[in-house]
């Protein structure tokens, strides 16, 4: 089964430093049909204004992954650990049994793009712990890249779930094939860029939910950015 979800049907919350638009239920945005999918429980996408950013606040039980796709922000948290997450990085800090933390646009000029994402842990209590990588687009153009997994012997960013993240950076006429089992499921989100998917052109902020058996290939109209999540929908917590 394939669900659109298109992107004039997220949340949407606006402050004076902060432009965010939610794919699930988030903040004073609550949709009891539109909590998560399987364990993916946030995607928001943030736009933060020059010197903006969230001040120190705590989690738990949380994977949280901040994937930046313009401009630099700056995390500090309660472990000790101070880094700037740049274009095309993709952090994760495990929230586990509690920490606090703050992200901060740094620059004066320029606002910061970003998904912020959430993934319910297999379990709760974990250590705390970060981890923080970076891409380049040629490899992920044209493919789809694993870049986060529940395999240590992968070469990925480790996630506490039976979930598994990809990135692509799909040039105008190229095309990605995906398969997706019973039991399973595939959220995929659009960057930017246009898709095609069975004759309907989808863009920016759409959304396209894959469960049961399924086979499905997606057709780039213009050059597009894709990011996408694979998940065991009957997830342990």
């Amino acid at each position: 089964m394939i669900t659109i979800k298109k992107s004039n049907e997220r949340g949407k919350t606006k402050w004076e430093w902060l432009d965010s638009y939610h794919s699930f239920s988030f903040g004073e945005y609550y949709d009891p049909q539109n909590l998560h999918f399987g364990p993916l429980r946030v995607i928001n996408d943030d736009i933060v204004a020059p010197g903006g950013g969230f001040p120190t606040h705590p989690h738990q039980n949380m994977e949280i992954v901040t994937y930046v796709l313009s401009g630099a922000l700056e995390h500090k948290d309660s472990t000790g650990t101070h880094e700037v997450i740049r274009v095309g990085e993709l952090q994760k800090m495990t929230a586990g049994k509690g920490v606090y933390h703050s992200e901060f646009n740094g620059s004066q000029n320029n606002s910061v793009h970003l998904l912020q994402i959430w993934i319910i842990p297999n379990k709760a209590g974990l250590e705390p712990s970060y981890d923080q990588r970076l891409w380049s687009v040629e490899e992920r153009k044209n493919k789809l890249l694993k870049v986060a997994s529940p395999n240590l012997n992968e070469d990925t960013i480790f996630i506490n779930q039976d979930s598994s993240i990809y990135i692509s950076s799909l040039e105008a006429g190229n095309d990605l094939s995906f398969s997706n089992e019973d039991g399973r499921g595939i959220y995929l989100h659009i960057i930017s860029g246009e898709v095609e998917l069975d004759n309907q052109i989808y863009t920016n902020g759409d959304a396209i939910q894959v469960t049961e058996n399924e086979i499905f290939k997606l057709k780039a109209i213009t050059d597009a950015e894709l990011i996408a999540f694979e998940v065991k929908m009957n997830f342990n917590k």
